[in-house]
């Protein structure tokens, strides 16, 4: 069964989204949760890489599975 078009569109939104919050071309200035914050600090961009990851698998690119320890 195919994909729905509007689910696609919203993968691919997020892994855009993904990379340029990763990026961060505004140097510091584009900040969900300020990095100097103690422990939940990088929190956002660990939220970033998901999407990016998420949004790939989605769209049929698997990158997780080179990662895969196991060997089958």
């Amino acid at each position: 069964m195919e994909k729905p078009l509007y689910k696609k569109a919203i993968a691919l939104l997020g892994t855009i989204f993904g990379i340029v919050y990763l990026l961060n071309p505004t140097m510091g200035l584009f900040e969900i949760l300020p990095d100097n914050l103690p422990i939940i600090g990088n929190l956002d961009e660990g939220a970033a890489v998901y999407l990016i990851f998420a949004g790939l698998r989605y769209l049929g690119l698997d990158l997780l599975k080179y990662f895969d320890r196991l060997k089958k």
